[in-house]
């Protein structure tokens, strides 16, 4: 179990996962935010600070949402997005989980776990 927050300490959350990397994504939201994420099952996370506390970013096809502190505007964690029927119809699987953003736990030794990149700027969405 985890624990981690966001940078002023306002979003506050548990988390049950065995980190064994960190997913880094070139899409135009995830360069710029530099988060490592790691998915786990929806029930895995536990919010110590209510959802409704937080501001919600949705862009692209709309099913993906960041949670993002409204004090500090770090984003501790995140519903990664559908994918679109084109991406399932290569074999992409959904996900109904969270990805956390490593980088908000306690305790973590960000240089021993490797980094899996995710070409997510090669994502189209439905328009």
């Amino acid at each position: 179990m985890h624990r981690g927050s966001c940078h002023c300490g306002a979003v506050r959350f548990e988390v049950d996962a065995d980190i064994d990397h960190v997913r880094s994504c070139d899409c135009s939201v995830c360069r710029r935010r530099g988060g490592l994420m790691f998915r786990v099952p929806r029930d895995a996370l536990r919010l110590l600070t209510p959802i409704e506390a937080m501001f919600v970013y949705r862009w692209g096809s709309g099913t993906g949402a960041d949670y993002v502190c409204r004090t500090c505007g770090v984003l501790p964690f995140r519903r990664p997005s559908q994918p679109t029927s084109e991406e399932m119809a290569v074999g992409v699987e959904p996900f109904d989980g969270w990805a956390i953003n490593v980088r908000c736990l306690d305790d973590i030794d960000l240089d021993a776990l490797p980094v899996v990149r995710i070409n997510g700027g090669s994502l189209t969405f439905p328009g």
